[in-house]
């Protein structure tokens, strides 16, 4: 070195001891995160316009409560519309208790071209094995419960699948977590889909109505989606009662439902019992009612990278219904022998369309809670 100027061999030199300084700073070598693709798979220029406004309603539900948390935002921004908003809000919070009682369903809104091609996009369809008579009320307990639970979407809260053709005179609400209400806007989508709250309250309501009311419960909850992987069936199960009581205190038959496909949209970050995530993950839920799974799938333009769901089959297997006795006060005793004959129907689903409808399968079903 002369004149402050770096020759070749001290470029070398320093090279060398600058790869050996920071090799010496790591224990162990780095290692790859666990399930995100080594590279990204780019959607090609040519795609059939359907197919686009197949992943364009995806992309829409998937996002449509941050839509609407913006929309309403924006619009309280514009001074002049300040008392209609002050109104809303007022009649959303003191007022309107159709989130409860089931009564905003709109047959039209379920019916939309929209919610086809989001079927279409899985696809997603349904399996009827029986006919379901609308002479009484139904409790229809859907699972696994997957990441989101897009399968439900389909087949309960819209008519892309057919619903109301494979069950005339039936009248279904999909029932979801009460804080999704208190979200503007979007509240009102979910209502105009049949969507109800998941409080034992909305469930007597709509029940008590009588013959032809349907709710359906994702029983597996917020726990249930923790366990969600590609090639898995673990259920959450065992210790939900509730539902059962509900539809033995109305007299409506159980309805088991297996969905086959749901747990295979999106992939899971590893988050076995026992590690920091998981703790983590249950603390929130305890916290707030339901939890986040760490979860990815693809984007817009690339096919393994973003928050969308991949393209995978859901078939919703509707099962032989479990004719159930009123009763206003059952014991312990009466539900848990309901609850083992639903267990039993639902693992007789699994056992007849496992081999069809989940080729991919990693293991059998099982009731891990």
């Amino acid at each position: 070195m002369e004149g402050g100027t770096l020759t070749s061999s001290s470029r070398k030199f320093s090279a060398s001891a600058l790869r050996e300084k920071l090799t010496s700073l790591s224990t162990s070598p780095l290692c790859p995160v666990v399930g995100l693709p080594a590279s990204i798979e780019f959607v090609p220029t040519k795609i059939p316009r359907r197919r686009r406004l197949q992943t364009l309603a995806v992309a829409i539900w998937s996002t449509v409560i941050i839509i609407c948390i913006s929309l309403f935002l924006y619009l309280c921004s514009i001074p002049v519309l300040w008392p209609f908003t002050a109104v809303y809000l007022i009649w959303v919070s003191c007022i309107d208790e159709s989130p409860v009682h089931g009564t905003r369903l709109s047959p039209w809104f379920r019916s939309l071209k929209a919610w086809q091609y989001f079927a279409e996009y899985y696809p997603a369809s349904l399996l009827k094995e029986c006919d379901l008579p609308p002479d009484r009320p139904y409790v229809f307990g859907y699972h696994p419960h997957g990441i989101i639970g897009m399968g439900a979407i389909a087949t309960f809260a819209t008519e892309a699948t057919g619903f109301s053709a494979a069950f005339p005179g039936i009248r279904p609400h999909l029932l979801t977590l009460t804080n999704n209400f208190d979200v503007p806007i979007y509240r009102e989508i979910l209502m105009a889909l049949g969507i109800s709250s998941v409080s034992k309250h909305s469930c007597s309501n709509i029940l008590k109505r009588g013959p032809g009311e349907a709710i359906t419960i994702v029983v597996g909850g917020a726990a249930e989606s923790l366990s969600a992987r590609p090639g898995t069936a673990d259920l959450t199960l065992r210790r939900r009662l509730g539902f059962i009581k509900i539809a033995i205190q109305h007299g409506a038959d159980l309805v088991p439902v297996f969905s086959f496909g749901e747990n295979d949209i999106y992939q899971q970050m590893p988050n076995e019992r026992g590690t920091t995530i998981y703790a983590l993950q249950k603390r929130f839920q305890k916290l707030f009612g339901f939890t986040l799974p760490l979860f990815h799938g693809r984007g817009l333009m690339n096919y393994n990278l973003g928050l969308l769901p991949h393209r995978r089959r859901i078939v919703s297997v509707i099962g032989r219904p479990i004719h159930i006795g009123k009763c206003e006060n059952p014991s312990l005793e009466e539900v848990t022998q309901v609850q083992m004959r639903y267990i039993e129907e639902l693992t007789r689903i699994w056992n007849t369309y496992k081999d069809e409808f989940a080729k991919t399968r990693k293991r059998e079903l099982s009731i891990i809670d």
